[in-house]
Parts: C-alpha cells; sequence; structure tokens
C-alpha cells in the first residue's frame, strides 16, 4: 500500500505501456503498490516482449495487447476485462502518436493524413476507450490521459502534436461533463518532457529538457515516478471532486514568462 491511499479491490487498466521509460510504467507502479489489481495494455507483438517482461515484475498484474486505434480491438479488450474482472475503477490512457514527417521542419506543411492520423491515435482513442470502460465502472471511478505544454504554446518540433494534445484537453473536458452523471472523473496530467519511447520522436528533445531543467522553479526535470504520484491520486478518495482538469507535473515549468 502506497501511504495513505489504498486501492485494494480496485482495479486499473492502464494503456501505453512500451518499456521501463514509458510514463504507463511509472503509473503502473505507483498504482500497483497501493494495492491495485492491475490490466497492463501494450500495443502490438512487436512490443510484447518488453511490456511483459516488466508486467512480470508486478505481482499479480496481466498483461493485454490492444491498437487503440481499432475499434475492433478495444471491443475484444474490454470483453476480456469485463469477463476478468467484473467491473474497473481506473482508466489510464498513456497512448499518443504522429507521423515522424508531420514532427519535424515547418508545421505549415504538415499533412492531411497525419494530422487524422495524430487525432485519432492520440485524441479520437480516449473517447472510444472511455466508451468502452463506462458500463465496467459501475461504481463510478477515474480516468486520466497523458497531455503536454505544447497545447497551450508553441513547442519547436512538435508540431501538430501540440495541436493533438490541444484537442485532447478539450475533450478531457467534454468528456467530463458527459461522463459526470455516472460518478466517473476524467482528468488531464500535463507532464514535462520524459525520455519516453515516444518523446524520441520529439526533435531537439536534449534542447528541451536542458530549458526545462534551468527555467523551472525547481530547477530540474520530471521523472515518471513523479507522474505517477499523481495519477496515484487521481485514482483514489482524495480526488473526488476533481474533474475536467488538467493538472502540471513538470517541476513548475509551465508557470514562468520567460
Amino acid at each position: 500500500m502506497s501511504g495513505l491511499v489504498d486501492l485494494t479491490g480496485k482495479t486499473a487498466v492502464v494503456f501505453g505501456l512500451a518499456n521501463k521509460r514509458s510514463i504507463a510504467w511509472g503509473i503502473a507502479q505507483k498504482l500497483q503498490e497501493a494495492g491495485a489489481s492491475l490490466a497492463i495494455c501494450y500495443q502490438n507483438e512487436r512490443l510484447k516482449a518488453e511490456a511483459q517482461g516488466l508486467i512480470d515484475e508486478l505481482p499479480g498484474a496481466e498483461g493485454f495487447q490492444c491498437d487503440v486505434s481499432s475499434d475492433a480491438e478495444i471491443d475484444a479488450l474490454f470483453a476480456k476485462l469485463k469477463e476478468r474482472y467484473g467491473k474497473l475503477d481506473v482508466v489510464v490512457h498513456a497512448v499518443a502518436y504522429a507521423l515522424a514527417e508531420d514532427m519535424h521542419g515547418d508545421f505549415l506543411n504538415t499533412s492531411r493524413e497525419g494530422f487524422r492520423i495524430a487525432h485519432d491515435v492520440s485524441v479520437y482513442s480516449l473517447i472510444a476507450v472511455s466508451r468502452a470502460a463506462a458500463p465496467l465502472m459501475t461504481d463510478g471511478g477515474s480516468i486520466m490521459t497523458l497531455t503536454y505544454f505544447g497545447a497551450e504554446k508553441v513547442v519547436p518540433n512538435y508540431n501538430v502534436m501540440g495541436v493533438a494534445k490541444a484537442a485532447l484537453e478539450a475533450t478531457v473536458r467534454y468528456l467530463a461533463s458527459s461522463m459526470g452523471p455516472q460518478k466517473i472523473r476524467v482528468n488531464a496530467i500535463s507532464a514535462g518532457p520524459i525520455r519516453t519511447l515516444a518523446a524520441r520522436g520529439v526533435g531537439a528533445l536534449g534542447e528541451m529538457l536542458k530549458a526545462h531543467a534551468e527555467k523551472s522553479p525547481l530547477r530540474r526535470n520530471v521523472d515518471q515516478i513523479e507522474v505517477g504520484g499523481t495519477a496515484l491520486y487521481l485514482a483514489s478518495g482524495l480526488s473526488t471532486a476533481v474533474t475536467g482538469e488538467t493538472i502540471y507535473v513538470d517541476c513548475g515549468y509551465n508557470i514562468m514568462g520567460f
């Protein structure tokens, strides 16, 4: 159990585990420490081996394959989750993707297909997953996703992903309104830059990390476990009146003017 937070008897499904650098991995560790039963999802067979190795490190956690760009795979997954767990309490959506060519160069040259893919995988998937999860969240619960400051301000090389993250944050608010009567809370965590597999697609990531460490009030970068701590708060009874929010976990970088 993690401090004052006890998630014993709660079930959480975590999307987006790729490797030990994944934010999903930091979140999964914190939820497991608090006693939650975990269903951890990876995208495909290519990522299965490394993901399953991490899942095996968490007692009682089970791995499932699901590509969130496929409604058929989402439906199949939640049918398995219903059969295995009966109900869900927490959903963690740590998924984002954009074509590499649309993450570099001039934003003006974003392709139509690249724009569609970024929004389908990074934004619409939250709606699809939330819709599938809702019937299993019979006692209410918490849904959370991951965003970044590039949703609000122009970040070099973030390009179409910044626009997708802005759409994601708006989606969080609309889902919070839609799902509130079912006592389901929906929030976003805006994490500072972390060397994840997805972040490697952002050009000049090293410069971004350096700038955050130099200019944030805490004069450092955040890590996956710290993001996991905020996710634990959102998953717990400590946040039962919090919904539709974007919570920054970036060592304060977002408050600085320059």
